[in-house]
């Protein structure tokens, strides 16, 4: 073999190393920038339908329903929330401030329910 085909191969083994680095990156970056506390509305369901969060996260409530209005909200003694109208591809983030479990309503679709359970 000849010294320039070692080098090729030298150098096509560090390139596919390098990219096999950048893939792992990339996916690594991929998961920590999703999103974790999101909840879709499709089907007239909450997806998932419960979720559990710490004091003060955020949960985004997207409207994946493609042609349905929701109209998420909260109403107990010690958090109330109302996001209005949601129109199809709307995204409301809820902030929970306080711990306990709340029920996430739609005033649109009453057989609509989100748990959170907020530590």
């Amino acid at each position: 073999m000849s010294l320039r085909t070692e080098l090729l191969r030298a150098r096509r083994s560090v390139a596919t190393a390098f990219l096999a680095g950048a893939l792992v990156s990339l996916a690594s970056w991929m998961v920590w920038a999703l999103p974790q506390n999101t909840v879709s509305q499709k089907g007239q369901q909450f997806h998932p339908g419960a979720i559990t969060i710490k004091r003060g996260d955020t949960i985004r409530i997207v409207n994946d329903d493609g042609d349905l209005l929701h109209h998420a909200y909260v109403d107990s003694p010690t958090f109330s929330f109302d996001s209005g109208d949601q129109q199809p591809g709307s995204v409301t983030p809820v902030t929970f401030s306080v711990s306990g479990d709340f029920n996430v309503l739609c005033a649109i679709h009453p057989k609509m329910l989100l748990v959170v359970h907020v530590r």
